[in-house]
């Protein structure tokens, strides 16, 4: 059974195709003591056919932890998004659920080179940044 309906899957294609680069989902899991890694390959799996310019790959924490120290990854579920051999940087870390769902989807889209919608005068802002940055955005269901 879908988890996502019909009309929000036919939306989902429509705004896909404003993509112009594919994305792939690196889908970081493991076998045992992962309660929720399921339920984010079940909301994953749901995704390719909606674009062929989405692709998912499992990673395994354990077994290719050479794999996770590259993309800084220590803990599942976690999803990394990538685009070619790019790195955007961007992670998810949990279940994509509920809202995070949606963030999840900006995120592809962004990504896949929709644009952003930034104005011009927070592009200026961004490129003044001259040391490294870190930024993390915490969500929660309640």
């Amino acid at each position: 059974m879908a988890l996502i309906s019909q009309a929000d899957q036919d939306k989902l294609r429509e705004t896909f195709n404003e993509m112009t680069s594919p994305v792939r989902l690196l889908f970081f899991t493991q076998t045992l003591d992962c309660e929720t890694c399921l339920q984010t390959r079940q909301i994953l799996d749901e995704l390719p056919p909606l674009s062929d310019k989405i692709s998912i790959e499992e990673v395994n924490l354990v077994l290719e932890s050479d794999k996770a120290r590259r993309y800084a990854i220590d803990r599942v579920p976690a999803i990394a998004l990538v685009s070619g051999e790019k790195d955007s940087r961007i992670r998810f870390l949990g279940t994509p659920a509920g809202y995070e769902f949606v963030s999840l989807i900006q995120a592809i889209l962004l990504v896949g080179g929709r644009p952003s919608g930034m104005t011009e005068e927070n592009r200026k802002r961004l490129a003044a940044v001259d040391k490294p940055l870190t930024m993390q955005v915490f969500t929660t269901p309640t």
